[in-house]
């Protein structure tokens, strides 16, 4: 009985380390371009796209040598900048408008996710990535002249107005990625995610907002062989 306990306990002890061993874990961070696509009530639509960072961290769970699974916790001010110009003349007068928008959302991503590996630094990874919206705010710049009067004015206008009443909160985006690790645990990846969640809290008439974006980025691993 005793040394059937103890082969046992070995038993025990050898899958716990082999476990062990199949979990990494650490820090990334990286460049995110963020896509914003907009359709108002009447159809028309617009993009509205930005550069902007994620950082955070992740932990990996390798089945075997082909096969694993993968978790991340990361946040992003995602979003676009969108400008637009307009001007126009009546009565020998002449207008000029110029708007800029930065739709900032703050959000908090978890990607979760199957990882597979057609060699030993080599993977592919697909997934969802839960997004939570933290805060979300559009900052505005207005400028705008006239000409022709004998008395040519110009106005600017900054300001920013929080919009997290009129969003929702998840932002669903499926991805699919690859990553190339080092023998030292150093890697790297590149990752698309297909915003598929319509962003308008209240849509009346049809309106949608969706944010895709690209991530590439380093990160290093901890843990395991």
């Amino acid at each position: 009985m005793k040394k059937l306990l103890l082969i046992a306990s070995f038993a025990i002890l050898g899958t716990t380390a082999a476990n062990a061993q199949s979990i990494k874990f650490g820090p990334k961070a990286g460049y995110s371009y963020s896509m914003l696509k907009a359709k108002d009530g009447d159809g028309a639509t617009f993009n509205a796209n930005k550069s902007t960072f994620y950082a955070g961290g992740f932990v990996e769970y390798k089945f075997n040598d082909q096969f694993g699974i993968m978790g991340e916790v990361l946040y992003s001010p995602i979003g676009g900048k969108e400008e637009q110009t307009a001007s126009g003349s009546a009565n020998g007068v002449t207008v000029n408008a110029s708007a800029k928008i930065d739709y900032k959302f703050g959000s908090v991503q978890v990607p979760v996710g199957l990882k597979f590996f057609p060699s030993e630094n080599f993977a592919i990874a697909a997934g969802m990535n839960f997004g939570i919206i933290t805060t979300a705010e559009g900052e505005y710049s207005v400028s705008g002249s006239t000409s022709g009067t004998g008395m040519d004015t110009s106005m600017t206008q900054n300001g920013v107005q929080d919009i997290k009443d009129q969003v929702k909160t998840l932002n669903l985006a499926p991805f699919v990625g690859a990553e190339f690790t080092l023998e030292n645990g150093l890697f790297f990846d590149a990752r698309y995610n297909l915003g598929v969640s319509n962003l308008v809290k209240n849509p009346s008439e049809g309106e949608s907002v969706k944010n895709s974006f690209v991530q590439v980025g380093v990160g290093f691993k901890f843990g395991g062989n």
